[in-house]
């Protein structure tokens, strides 16, 4: 008997080998490319043009694009029976969870692509344009690599949330030469890996990973960016509206009994919330070691007070939130 869970490993499981790659090019970008006079992403016409450095930056992504795929197809897609080009319809799946999860990594490669490139000089509309569709390109990649295999599929549900995010960051950066509302995680233990750990994961650092039931992803906005620029109000304070779900151990809804022995019934439900955040990448220091940490770890939604409001219990109270 085949169970659920073979069709909704792999995207889970997908996810996971690309982000230890995603956050050591967005650490990296930051290292290289933190300057303690700019304290966001904003069109800079003051770095000159550096032919070197471009060279560089290209040959570096080019290695990382090609090794990275050359050894998903190695290591994972060659274990499993090849197919004509397919695609599979997942977006029932852990309450689309996992396109947001998408939607981010498209939003933060395409950041990476962006940072980089004006790190060489690259004029500004021209590094948008290439850099921000970084992550869509290399997700797009992956996408065709599902495609040709005959356990799963190239997702559409994929393909739009991957195209979203890069999106979102070009949008912005197009709009106000910077990025007003940023997509921002957080993650919590939740109660359920303990119940199905080869999905949902065997310990803290899989959980932060894999379990959906334990992440929250949020559009952080800062406040000060949408006031006028005299405007005395804190630069590093965010509003943040938050989205996430429980109740799930396996991919689609009412499945259990399709395992040996059926797994319990849990309802699952969906979460919003309101909070506030920090924006560290506004923070201003002179410090370049200060600045490449606060610009590294940008992608978290700092824990503060929030309102929850979900589909089953309505409106919750957190002191705390992660």
């Amino acid at each position: 008997m085949q169970s659920v869970a073979k069709k909704t490993t792999p995207g889970k499981t997908k996810l996971l080998r690309i982000l230890f790659i995603i956050l050591t090019l967005y650490i990296t970008s930051f290292n290289v490319n933190a300057q303690p006079k700019t304290q966001q992403i904003k069109a800079d016409t003051t770095t000159k043009f550096n032919k070197k450095r471009l060279k560089y930056v290209i040959l570096t992504e080019s290695i990382l694009y090609s090794s990275s795929i050359v050894v998903l197809n190695n290591m994972w897609y060659k274990n499993y029976p090849r197919s004509s080009f397919h695609f599979f319809n997942d977006n029932d799946e852990w309450l689309q969870m996992d396109k947001i999860g998408h939607a981010t990594t498209g939003y933060y490669v395409g950041k990476i692509g962006y940072e980089l490139l004006k790190y060489s000089g690259v004029s500004e509309n021209k590094s948008v344009w290439y850099g921000g569709t970084l992550g869509f390109v290399y997700l797009t990649s992956i996408e065709i690599l599902d495609g040709f295999s005959s356990q799963w599929g190239a997702s559409v549900g994929d393909l739009a949330a991957n195209t979203l995010g890069s999106a979102a960051f070009i949008g912005q950066q197009l709009l106000f030469n910077e990025q007003k509302i940023s997509i921002k995680y957080s993650f919590h233990q939740s109660n359920y890996a303990e119940q199905r750990p080869e999905i949902l994961g065997n310990n803290l650092h899989e959980n932060v990973i894999k379990d959906y039931n334990g992440q929250t992803y949020w559009l952080s906005a800062n406040i000060h960016s949408f006031l006028k620029k005299q405007s005395k109000f804190p630069c590093w304070l965010n509003i943040a509206f938050g989205y996430g779900a429980d109740g799930m151990i396996t991919g689609k809804p009412d499945t259990e009994n399709n395992f040996t022995p059926p797994l319990p019934k849990i309802d699952r439900y969906r979460q919003y919330y309101l909070s506030l955040d920090i924006d560290l990448t506004r923070i201003k220091t002179n410090s370049k070691i200060l600045k490449a940490l606060l610009l590294s770890v940008g992608f978290i939604k700092i824990p503060a007070p929030a309102i929850e409001y979900n589909t089953k219990n309505g409106i919750k109270f957190h002191y705390l939130y992660f």
